[in-house]
């Protein structure tokens, strides 16, 4: 059953009412009519638009249904591959964000793609067909333990900021010296939403999240001395958190982490 065929609601009860029809017939056309609107919905889904490379098949249509287009994961990828895939999207989208991206692919992609900018301890690459504005009212505090672990709070900024959000970042407040956390304990309360960047044992995340009352994202890394199992101790430690509203995503996932603060943030304005 096509759209011109689907039912007529309000003519189906003024049926029922005079009598021309009786309700358990009303109620089989509802129901073939709901099973229509499903079939067609299907059928929309199946044709969502796909621009097929060969060696990527890019979804021109993420951004409509979740809000933010299609992210390019360099890792694995040629510059070949991601010169190709950057040329399409810019011309779907207003912006366009590569993560994982080393400086000798960075080099090659700056080479052949216009207007493209790389953020070298994010190791991201951004395109902006006009300035992303700071559509979100607030802002997101980034919270890094130490310098080591910049990388990846830089790269949850990036995403961040490519989402439209104003980002504040408080670096190198790890425990070892709680000291320089508590002297930014005021900019880390203000803000909507918290990502805490931490590597070697992890214990950030907790403390941060005893003295906030906004959500916390704990992002583990990679960084630590051996017994750190390369994140996986701050991960450990982050999942087994006392303290409350700690959510946490993978190691070294500042993408993740960036994302999903963007989304809290944005649908927290909605509401307002």
């Amino acid at each position: 059953m096509g759209h011109s065929e689907q039912l007529d609601l309000e003519q189906l009860l003024k049926l029922v009412q005079s009598g021309e029809l009786d309700i358990g017939e009303a109620k089989r056309r509802l129901e073939r009519s709901a099973l229509a609107e499903a079939g067609d919905g299907a059928a929309g889904a199946a044709d969502a638009k796909v621009d097929d490379l060969g060696f990527a098949q890019l979804d021109l249509e993420r951004e409509k249904r979740t809000g933010f287009p299609e992210v390019i994961f360099g890792l694995g990828k040629t510059p070949e591959q991601l010169i190709a895939i950057f040329e399409r999207l810019k011309l779907h989208s207003d912006r366009v964000l590569a993560t994982r991206i080393d400086p000798a692919k960075a080099d090659r992609v700056l080479a052949a793609v216009d207007g493209v900018m790389y953020h070298a301890t994010a190791q991201a690459l951004t395109w902006f067909k006009k300035p992303i504005l700071k559509v979100n009212d607030g802002y997101v505090a980034v919270v890094c333990a130490g310098t080591a672990d910049l990388p990846v709070a830089e790269e949850a900024a990036i995403t961040l900021e490519c989402m439209g959000n104003h980002v504040e970042k408080v670096y190198d407040v790890g425990v070892a010296g709680i000291h320089r956390l508590f002297r930014r304990l005021s900019v880390i309360r203000e803000a909507n939403v918290i990502i805490v960047v931490a590597g070697m044992e992890g214990a950030l995340a907790s403390v941060v999240g005893g003295l906030v009352s906004k959500p916390v994202i704990a992002v583990p890394t990679s960084v630590g001395y051996g017994a750190n199992f390369g994140g996986m101790s701050a991960l450990l430690t982050m999942i087994n958190s006392c303290a409350n509203g700690i959510t946490v995503v993978n190691i070294d996932n500042g993408y993740g982490a960036g994302y999903s603060a963007g989304l809290i943030n944005k649908n927290r304005m909605k509401r307002q």
